[in-house]
């Protein structure tokens, strides 16, 4: 790999004398360029286009510290330029990165019409203009990342600097890969995965089982990696579910340093699920594995990349991400090893199928020799029915709840399921017919959706470019906290979105306790159930349960409300899904790895697969190490 005096060369002969460059930095994955003048690269757009396909590294380009206009000055330029339906809220310049953040309600409108407004400021003011879009409904979370980001700019500046200088050092051959399965195989919870080569070790994914009765199978066998953490070279997060990034906090907690790789909207709702999960485990374990100051730690290390970006992680392992189709943000991971000596695709969660609020899973990669990938509903009876038929389920089932004035509550997840739900009632009743409570971190979560449209659907996020979200609409109440007891004991027939999805915590837990006794009213589940959960035992039909009490003695909850579940909800592909995606896939892969499931449905969907498309498939065990080159 070229250092980078021998970088600095070849880009002084691609790029007029006129621009002056001052100074060339690696900055994580991404090349940076320092120049004194901008304007000869807008009078030739292809000169960044030439460096970047030349040096195989993303490019950005920044004037030198001392061509940048006062911030007083530059302001009052900046808001001349910047049309007012842009709807700008903040502007905050940093001057570790020579940025100006710009906070705005309409993006599109601070870029302008091919860039020209960006490049107007640009040349006016010298400072680069990094554009964050205002949520749709205030977020807390959002405001606390942003303000966090940029409050430690320095720290991170030199954190991405020593990231970069390590990308140029080290060896791009590859003679061997070689992944070791720490969690999340013939099982569902912790996912986790070592992935080794001759130069890198890295980890993809890690997480924590949810449903935490049984502590051994809790978190993922980080001990048995014969690696100290400081021996991790990066982490790579595929989406924010907490059974594949809950436990990434304990890395920094105990001496990663590292970058931890992910999409934007996956590193804010990452924060959101492992900022609540402190408090759940602590509530009902008694103590967590981490802090808040781990999360606030692992934020500062976060180096974000959208789909299609590819990224050198290491000096022999390159990376892309690509639409998983399962929530926002959602990433398989497309790897590249050596001098294209071995391509590997891990799924994560995937959905192949239709939903309201996301595309379906990419199926196009330039190359595959070894697939990783989830089998959740991987079982020969795993079918799941028609966006149309399960719609038409859920609607009937609430309309008969709210005929006998009852409620109905809804566990959810909160990112994901919940707001597939929220459409599907958007799209059926208005806020005259009844009244959705929204809970617990789905109100945060919806306004993180807003944040970032264009991961969503192209409806969807049309609707939210248009100040039209649906997650907004009336027909959706916020609940706060005391509010809860009066939405239980009063007489209006309400729907209630209320997180955890499997009843494992949270306030969907707290809204059962006070609905379960009377058989007006209606649990239904709209999501996965995990083996030993709360949730998967009323599911069967258990209408005693026993529960820990506010002074630890045992009570039993009785379940009398009516029990249904509406399938068809999952993020989840489902077995007919899953086969498809794999015949979709192009090119064909070799081999052929299930995870992310019980154990007869990984054997059983990697055995389905063997037979259609006669690859080399195997459900693998924690702890077994396969080498795949």
């Amino acid at each position: 790999m070229k250092n980078l005096k021998e970088v600095e060369e070849e880009i002084r002969q691609l790029i007029a004398p006129q621009c002056e460059l001052t100074k060339i930095e690696m900055e994580g994955p991404q090349l940076v360029l320092y120049l004194k003048s901008l304007k000869p690269f807008y009078e030739d757009h292809t000169i960044i286009t030439k460096i970047a396909a030349a040096l195989k590294k993303k490019v950005t380009l920044r004037t030198d510290s001392s061509e940048l206009t006062p911030p007083d000055e530059a302001i009052e330029k900046i808001k001349k330029i910047i049309p007012p339906e842009a709807g700008v809220s903040d502007l905050k310049f940093d001057p570790n990165f020579n940025e100006i953040i710009i906070d705005a309600l309409k993006p599109g409108v601070v870029i302008g019409k091919q860039g020209i407004v960006l490049k107007e400021i640009i040349t006016q003011t010298g400072w680069t203009p990094k554009i964050l879009r205002t949520p749709t409904s205030p977020s807390e979370v959002e405001k606390a990342i942003r303000n966090s980001l940029y409050n430690h700019a320095e720290e991170r500046k030199k954190f991405m600097l020593q990231t970069g200088k390590k990308l140029l050092n080290g060896n791009a051959n590859c003679d061997w890969v070689k992944i070791t399965a720490l969690g999340g195989y013939k099982e569902v919870g912790r996912s986790s995965t070592l992935l080794q080569t001759p130069n890198s070790n890295i980890i993809i994914d890690c997480g924590i089982n949810t449903d935490n009765t049984d502590k051994a199978k809790a978190y993922p066998y980080l001990n048995t990696m014969n690696l100290s953490l400081d021996q991790i070279d990066a982490v790579i997060l595929t989406h924010a579910h907490l059974d594949h990034s809950g436990f990434v906090p304990y890395l920094y907690a105990y001496g990663y340093e590292g970058p931890l790789y992910c999409t934007p909207p996956t590193r804010d709702l990452s924060i959101l699920l492992q900022e609540d999960a402190i408090k759940v485990m602590n509530s009902e374990f008694g103590s967590s594995p981490y802090s808040e100051k781990d999360i606030k730690k692992e934020l500062q290390h976060v180096i974000t990349r959208d789909y299609g970006e590819i990224t050198d992680v290491t000096s022999d392992v390159k990376f892309t991400f690509h639409n998983a189709g399962h929530i926002l943000g959602g990433a398989q991971v497309h790897f590249n090893f050596g001098e294209g000596q071995h391509n590997l695709v891990m799924t994560g969660d995937i959905k192949y199928g239709k939903t309201k609020l996301l595309d379906m899973a990419d199926t196009r990669f330039p190359r595959i020799e070894t697939l990783i990938m989830e089998s959740t509903y991987g079982g020969p009876t795993d079918m799941q029915p028609r966006i149309e038929q399960r719609d038409e389920k859920l609607i009937r089932l609430i309309k008969s709840t709210i005929e006998r004035k009852g409620k109905v509550l809804i566990p959810v997840f909160a990112v994901g399921r919940s707001q597939e739900v929220m459409l599907t009632l958007e799209e059926h009743f208005n806020e005259n017919d009844l009244i959705v409570y929204i809970d617990g971190m789905s109100r945060e979560a919806n306004a993180i959706h807003t944040v970032y449209p264009e991961y969503l659907r192209k409806n969807i996020q049309k609707r939210i470019l248009q100040n039209n979200s649906p997650f907004d609409k009336p027909l959706f109440k916020n609940v706060v906290s005391k509010e809860r007891k009066d939405i239980a004991e009063s007489d209006e027939p309400s729907v209630i979105l209320a997180p955890s999805g499997m009843l494992s915590g949270g306030t969907s837990l707290e809204f059962l306790k006070m609905l379960s006794h009377d058989p007006k009213n209606s649990l239904v589940f709209v999501g996965y159930q995990a083996a030993t959960s709360l949730g998967r035992k009323i599911q069967s039909g258990q209408k005693e349960i026993p529960l820990v009490n506010a002074n630890n003695k045992i009570e039993t909850l009785k379940i009398n409300m009516e029990v249904n579940t509406a399938e068809g909800f999952s993020g989840h592909s489902d077995r007919n899904e899953l086969i498809s995606y794999v015949k979709s896939l192009r090119p064909r892969p070799q081999k052929i790895f299930t995870l992310h499931g019980d154990e007869t449905k990984c054997d059983e969907l990697a055995r389905t697969l063997m037979h259609i498309t006669h690859a080399e498939t195997r459900a693998p065990m924690n702890l077994d190490s396969m080498r795949l080159k």
